[in-house]
Order: C-alpha cells, then sequence, then structure tokens
C-alpha cells in the first residue's frame, strides 16, 4: 500500500476512534476550555449604597458574575445593608464569606467591591487577612465623597429634615433589601452618609490602613503589610452620552459636588487603592457596575473584570 492511501485510510479510522472516547468528545472540551478568569480563590462581588445582588433578576453587577464565570471563576454575590456603615456591612459580608469558604472548600476569597462596598472589603481584609488574596476595589470611596460632604453639610443628622430624608432613604434601603432577599438587614443612612464622608473616610483609614496610599491621589502599596494584594479602578465621566440611561442625568447632576475629575459620585483621586490600574475610564458611577442593564459609555466595563480576574489568575490567587 502507498504511503498516501495508508494515510488516507487512516484519518478516517483516527477521527471514528476519537469520536467514540468514552467522554464524548470531553477532551476536546478540555482543550478549547476557556480558563482566562479561573482564580484559584473564589472571588466574591460586594455591592455599594443602594445596591443588592439582584432585584426581579437584575444584577447589580450586570453580566459581571455570568462572564467571570463562563470562563472559569468560581463567583459569589453577596447581600449586604443597602445602607449603614462600613463597619456593619463588613461584618456583614464576613459572616457570609465565612459561609462561602466553609461550604466551597477555599481557604481564601478574592474580593472585589464597588463604591462603598470598597471599604466594607477593606475592612473584612484587615480584620481577617488570612482568608482574603486580595481586594479590588472598583470606584472606592476610600477618600471620602464630595457627595457625602454636601449632604452632611445640608443636612444635618438630628435635624427635622435630616430625619425627614434618613426615614425615607431607610425605607427604600429596606425595601431594595427586601426585593433582593435580604430582609432584615438593618438601614441607617446617616451611619451610612457618616462613613461616606471625607471627615469619616479618612478616620476609617487611620484605623484599617492596608492599601492605602500615603497622600491624595498617590498609589499604594500593591501587596499591603497585612500580605494582602490590593487594586483600584474607577471612572472620570459623568455622562457618557447614554440619552435613554436615566442613571447617567443622576451622576451628571450628583457631579456638580465636585470640582475635580469623578465619575458623578467618587472622585478619581479618592478611589485609588494599592496598585491604580487606571482612574479615568469612560465610565460614570453606575457604568463601572455594567448598568443601566448595559448601557454604559465607550470603555465596556465586563473586560475589567475579567483582565482583573486574570491578574488575579497570574498571581496563583
Amino acid at each position: 500500500m502507498k504511503p498516501s492511501t495508508l494515510i488516507k485510510s487512516a484519518v478516517p479510522l483516527c477521527l471514528a476512534a476519537t469520536l467514540s472516547m468514552p467522554a464524548q468528545a470531553g477532551w476536546l472540551d478540555w482543550l478549547f476550555k476557556d480558563t482566562y478568569t479561573e482564580t484559584r480563590h473564589p472571588i466574591v462581588l460586594i455591592h455599594g449604597m443602594f445596591g443588592f445582588d439582584d432585584v426581579v433578576g437584575v444584577d447589580y453587577f450586570y453580566q459581571v458574575a455570568d462572564e467571570l464565570s463562563r470562563s472559569g471563576a468560581e463567583v459569589y454575590t453577596i447581600q449586604v445593608s443597602a445602607l449603614n456603615s462600613t463597619e456593619v456591612r463588613g461584618e456583614q459580608a464576613w459572616a457570609q464569606i465565612q459561609d462561602i469558604i466553609a461550604t466551597s472548600g477555599a481557604d481564601k476569597v478574592n474580593i472585589i467591591g464597588h463604591s462603598h462596598g470598597g471599604p466594607t472589603a477593606r475592612y473584612v481584609a484587615s480584620l481577617h487577612p488570612d482568608t482574603v488574596a486580595s481586594v479590588s476595589s472598583v470606584a472606592g470611596v476610600n477618600w471620602g465623597s464630595a457627595v457625602a460632604d454636601v449632604y452632611r453639610q445640608y443636612l444635618e443628622e438630628g435635624s427635622a429634615a435630616g430625619g425627614t430624608v434618613a426615614a425615607i432613604g431607610n425605607a427604600f434601603g429596606d425595601l431594595i433589601t427586601w426585593a433582593s432577599s435580604g430582609d432584615g438587614l438593618p438601614q441607617d443612612l446617616d451611619a451610612s452618609i457618616d462613613s461616606l464622608t471625607t471627615e469619616g473616610s479618612v478616620a476609617f483609614n487611620a484605623q484599617y490602613p492596608e492599601g492605602m496610599p500615603g497622600t491624595y491621589c498617590g498609589e499604594g502599596n500593591e501587596v499591603g503589610s497585612n500580605g494582602v494584594r490590593y487594586y483600584s479602578w474607577s471612572g472620570a465621566s459623568s455622562f457618557t452620552g447614554s440619552y435613554f440611561d436615566i442613571l447617567d442625568y443622576i451622576s451628571a447632576t450628583t457631579s456638580l459636588a465636585f470640582d475635580e475629575p469623578n465619575d458623578g459620585l467618587v472622585s478619581s483621586c479618592s478611589s485609588h487603592l494599592g496598585k491604580v490600574i487606571r482612574d479615568d475610564y469612560d465610565q460614570t458611577h453606575f457604568d463601572e457596575i455594567n448598568q443601566l442593564m448595559g448601557m454604559v459609555g465607550s470603555d465596556d466595563p465586563i473586560p475589567l473584570y475579567r483582565n482583573q480576574a486574570n491578574r488575579l489568575k497570574n498571581l496563583g490567587l
């Protein structure tokens, strides 16, 4: 038999053998499996102020968990109080992280927190560094927010106007939490605002300094003194041209409280924590979590989460 004939005969035989393997092409699935975000430790997502895990099927981190899971990550989205102090939210997050560790068999987690979720994640990492591999802060309120400062300036805690607004805010927080299966979590708008003011944030940083820059708008250490890795990124657009996105109009209004680059609720410099990946994406505070349901600016947020997971994966985290 000629060599060419032998080869032609062997090809269909090899193909037939391949297709009849017990795994039914399972090895092909393995060969071409997308593992871009397959971190060693589970990823935990923590929402910000007025946040939730999901409401009527709409994720706070819209499509983020699905995209990370699709390429190998084990992802958990937790629900903490929509409105409360960083410390209260941090304790709630820690209780759930302990459950995640117990059920998943993991020894550590990678936390990604948005807005007030950034300091919340930092609180957990500072008190329990042995169970946190990394903290990634997305527009975290790490040096306070001018919006919280203005709120506290005009609505003093204990005043009649402040009490009325707080009551309305707490009721709305209860509604959000109930709709996202977190019924029973305490709401406290005043405590939330106090945590997010510049004064409150600076006091928090003094007690939990890991990953924080030494100066405003500086860059912190990638590896904190507690061994946890810290990262941050944020947007710097208050309106990205999504005319049908009502959230753009909210961020455009609140951005008037700032005199520096910001995403509508947090300044670029305030977002700095650990290694600063970038602080000027074309994203509002809501675009950073892919809201309103994917209506975002020119910088798609989903790849940022995927790239960060891949970064953690390559570091063995």
